[in-house]
């Protein structure tokens, strides 16, 4: 434990990290430098600076890193419809590779032999945040103090706290029954009455959203630009990633968008039940999937759909810096070369609607082909004929086959 001289802590402020962050210094006898992102979860991260100066720290890192992850992480995931076991939005999954990238990049910077994370080791987290380390520096040492302190308890930890003298605001019962992740994209919660999969959630558990049925009776309708399958504008209005995001989760919010309750297979082994709260995320993925069906070759679409849930078990389990998913990224960002034009949608009660979808250079749609009209020669029906029986060859001869057998 004494060959650490310096560790790079993930730090946010909270009771789990403050209390970390002590350990570190009084277990391992280290210099602790602290990293906190501003990624979008909607609290003050600027108090982290005062509570980590209170503690010794000499070298903070608090950086505003929505725009950076918008741009570079959550918007390539987009492009590929990711969807872990058909559901979920991955918000909490995409945000670890870019934390994990600054943890490395500081500890480079700052001459430091080791990183921290705050991650239970019953979790993904630890996983994604420890391959997404060693993937960008394989003799980085991490320290994963969930795995290796007795402190298993809130209860330990507050008495800890108190021993220290440790600042730290959550009090004895007042703290939320949940354990809640936010970020741009998306707000989790688990734990809780959410254990037993039974319970339905509490209404006032969520935070970001309306009820559906307590939503504004008047939809609201968005025109949503596109250029190389990425959102660049709403309703004329020209956004960068970040404010797309935020445009969205603002509309989708209000009207009752982007719910999801999932019992999901955590990549340890485990059942978790979890729900989520992802309206900018929702209304995005439907637009995007619009889009893509107006202007993708069919083969190409259909290719893109297999792929994608391997994408996003790479995403999940933490493999975003592997080199497959690299390779698996070129080949949906080349894909969306041709994701041009605009989508029009109605939010309306919980629900998104696609009302239209056009694009000046790129669609594929020919109207003279698929009217049910005089198509002009467009269209010879009497091909069809063909078409049908030799696709139906194989079909033909097996059930000969089987007329034979019975």
């Amino acid at each position: 434990m004494s060959s650490v001289r310096k560790v790079v802590l993930a730090y946010s402020g909270g009771l789990d990290t403050s209390v970390i962050l002590k350990w570190l210094q009084e277990t391992y006898g280290c210099e602790v430098a602290t990293f906190t992102a501003d990624i979008g979860q909607g609290e003050e991260v600027e108090p982290a600076r005062a509570k980590a100066q209170a503690m010794g720290v000499r070298e903070i890192f608090i950086e505003d890193l929505r725009e950076t992850f918008a741009r570079d992480y959550v918007f390539p995931m987009f492009r590929a419809n990711a969807l872990y076991e058909g559901e979920y939005l991955l918000g909490t999954s995409i945000a670890r590779p870019l934390i994990a990238r600054r943890l490395v990049e500081i500890a480079a910077e700052t001459g430091a032999d080791a990183v921290a994370h705050g991650a239970t080791g019953k979790g993904n987290d630890q996983v994604r945040f420890e391959l997404g380390a060693y993937a960008l520096d394989p003799d980085i040492r991490i320290i994963a103090p969930w795995r290796e302190w007795d402190l298993l308890s809130r209860e330990r930890l507050l008495a800890y706290a108190e021993r220290y003298a440790i600042p730290v605001e959550a009090k004895r019962g007042t703290r939320s029954p949940y354990s809640m992740d936010a970020n741009l994209l998306h707000i989790s919660y688990e734990g809780g009455p959410l254990e037993d999969p039974w319970n339905e959630p509490e209404e006032a558990m969520w935070r970001w959203t309306t009820a559906p049925e307590r939503a504004p009776d008047t939809p609201t309708e968005l025109e949503l630009v596109f250029d190389h399958g990425d959102v660049t504008a709403i309703n004329g209005e020209a956004m960068s990633p970040a404010q797309v995001l935020e445009t969205l989760n603002r509309h989708g919010g209000r009207n009752g968008i982007g719910r999801l309750d999932l019992v999901e297979n955590r990549y340890v082994g485990m059942k978790s039940r979890g729900c989520y709260e992802t309206p900018g995320g929702t209304i995005l993925l439907k637009a995007h999937r619009a889009m893509e069906s107006l202007t993708l070759d069919r083969e190409v679409a259909h290719l893109k759909d297999e792929l994608m849930p391997r994408y996003a078990s790479l995403i999940y389990n933490g493999y975003w810096w592997s080199p497959e998913r690299a390779l698996l990224q070129r080949v949906v960002d080349d894909s969306q070369a041709h994701v041009n034009g605009r989508v029009r949608v109605r939010l309306y009660r919980g629900t998104v609607t696609v009302t239209g979808r056009t694009s000046d250079t790129d669609s594929l749609f020919d109207p003279a082909a698929a009217t049910f009209e005089d198509d002009a020669g467009a269209y010879d029906q009497r091909d069809a004929a063909g078409f049908i029986r030799l696709n139906a060859l194989r079909l033909r001869i097996a059930a000969r086959n089987a007329r034979r057998r019975s």
